[in-house]
């Protein structure tokens, strides 16, 4: 069955059902992208392990077609909005650690955020989050979700999250997600760089001063550490350079701020 997109398809294996949202070449394979009832979206290899109203297909080439204007789609992947005016923010907001945070969450996801009138907001640390809560009165209406650097097991930030739940009206209202990174830049998939991995930075060592020197690149001031980065963030196009640690986090904040029966609370 050659793929189209509006086809709606079941992968036999992972059970997943979604429309074909588009379709692409990647690696010399075919994918597709399938977006299921809540605009969730997932990639898969064409070809057999595929069911169409029930009957198992092999998905193969789409049929060369006259062509047509091109479905825009974001950075994060989504259905760009064409002629987008930014939505009436909402009082609800995304915070996340620091400026470099907030620029990268905004290359990529900027558009889904325009759209949903959110805005990303860096708290330059996250010491004083029960404190930073407290002020900002979260509600039901006025919602926080945020996004903590290096949150697992055993470290301060993990102690630093379950104070902050503890604010009165932080239950139900704020949404803590973390990524398991020391730095944001990690984030990004290392390929993007053109590098097999991260450098190692021995303890001690400011890690993104190391990870500059590594590379052989201006690291001893506060503009060079700003300037590097901006060369860092330069080479991310879309969600795909990114690491689903990270991606995943992301969406689930924001559908915490659109969602209105979005009905549990994670810290992660």
């Amino acid at each position: 069955m050659p793929v189209e997109r509006g086809m709606i398809l079941e992968d036999a294996v992972s059970g997943w059902v979604g429309e074909v949202i588009r379709t692409e070449k990647s690696g010399g394979m075919r994918v597709i992208v399938l977006e299921d009832r809540h605009r969730k979206t997932r990639s898969f290899q064409a070809g057999f392990g595929f069911l169409l109203e029930g009957e198992p297909v092999e998905i193969v080439e789409p049929v060369a077609k006259a062509a047509a204007p091109a479905t825009m789609i974001s950075a994060s992947g989504s259905r760009a909005v064409a002629d987008l005016k930014a939505r009436t923010a909402r009082a609800s907001r995304i915070w996340v650690e620091g400026k470099h945070d907030a620029e990268l969450v905004e290359k990529v996801w900027g558009h889904d955020l325009r759209v949903e009138g959110i805005v990303v907001e860096p708290l330059h640390g996250v010491d004083d989050l029960a404190g930073a809560i407290r002020q900002f009165a979260p509600s039901p209406t006025r919602r926080l979700g945020i996004l903590v650097d290096h949150l697992i097991s055993g470290t301060k930030e993990e102690r630093i999250v379950a104070e902050a739940m503890k604010v009165p009206g932080a239950a139900g209202n704020v949404l803590i997600l973390g990524h398991p990174y020391v730095d944001v830049w990690q984030a990004i998939k290392p390929e993007t760089l053109g590098i097999k991995a991260w450098p190692v930075i021995p303890r001690g060592t400011d890690w993104k001063t190391g990870v500059l020197r590594a590379f052989g690149w201006p690291h001893d001031s506060a503009a060079d550490i700003g300037i590097g980065w901006q060369r860092i963030l330069s080479t991310v196009k879309h969600y795909g350079q990114l690491e689903p640690a990270l991606l995943g986090k992301v969406e689930e904040l924001i559908d915490f701020l659109t969602t209105e029966d979005y009905g549990f609370l994670t810290i992660d």
